[in-house]
């Protein structure tokens, strides 16, 4: 029988390290083209960008031939959006706009099957052959919630009390809209509360995640900043 895959994101995570997760690569063939860099996790883009339900086990088969976690951005919190992106092949996934506890609960529930949450019972792709499936993917399933909007600051005590978020992601864009600086992350004010927000995250025992480019990641990494976005966008 198969083993299960190893998440190479949450191993890596859990031994204190860094993880570089890349976006941008939506296509099978991009995912070849990135697979011998040494990127971690590779970022698929369903919320803003073009994958579906039905592109997302050849994206992760890519993934899975180089050793890179396979994590999908949602549309949202909702329930069987959650669980059937994992189902297709995707060992992790990121929800925007995490606002409450309650959100973030929800997203768990939709991730982790009993006695953690309730996911869907069904074969997902992850499990094909590999017959301690559901004794693992608890383990092994990844969640990365976004912290990207005012609502969400002002609720992170609380969010990040809910257990079995491996990742609390600041990110910039829409936090600065919300603040009513949009388009212009770089505001003082944004900055502030992303720093503020990352020192919480950090203080709380938690993994603080954000975006970076050249221009910042030393600095992140310097505040103790794990888990780092970026895209080939730019």
């Amino acid at each position: 029988m198969a083993e299960m895959r190893p998440n190479r994101a949450k191993e890596k995570l859990a031994q204190g390290e860094i993880v570089t997760c890349l976006a941008g690569a939506d296509a099978p063939y991009l995912v070849d083209f990135i697979g011998h860099m040494g990127i971690d996790a590779v970022w698929f883009e369903a919320e803003h960008g073009p994958v579906d339900f039905a592109a997302v086990g050849d994206l992760s088969r890519a993934a899975d031939l180089w050793g890179m976690t396979p994590i999908v951005r949602v549309k949202s919190t909702d329930y069987s959006t959650i669980y059937r992106t994992l189902d297709m092949g995707a060992m992790g996934v990121v929800v925007p706009h995490v606002d409450t506890v309650e959100d973030a609960k929800a997203v768990v529930e939709a991730a982790k099957y009993a006695p953690v949450g309730r996911r869907g019972m069904y074969g997902p792709r992850q499990s094909f052959g590999v017959s301690d499936y559901l004794a693992k993917a608890n383990d092994q399933t990844m969640i990365v919630v976004l912290i990207e909007d005012i609502e969400s600051v002002n609720n992170l005590d609380e969010i990040l009390a809910v257990d079995h978020i491996d990742v609390f992601h600041v990110a910039p864009s829409d936090l600065a809209q919300s603040m009513g600086h949009i388009g212009n992350d770089g505001h003082p004010d944004v900055q502030r509360t992303i720093d503020e927000s990352l020192e919480r995250i950090i203080a709380a025992g938690r993994t603080a995640g954000t975006t970076v480019g050249a221009h910042n990641v030393a600095r992140f990494r310097d505040q103790g900043v794990k888990f780092f976005y970026t895209s080939l966008n730019g």
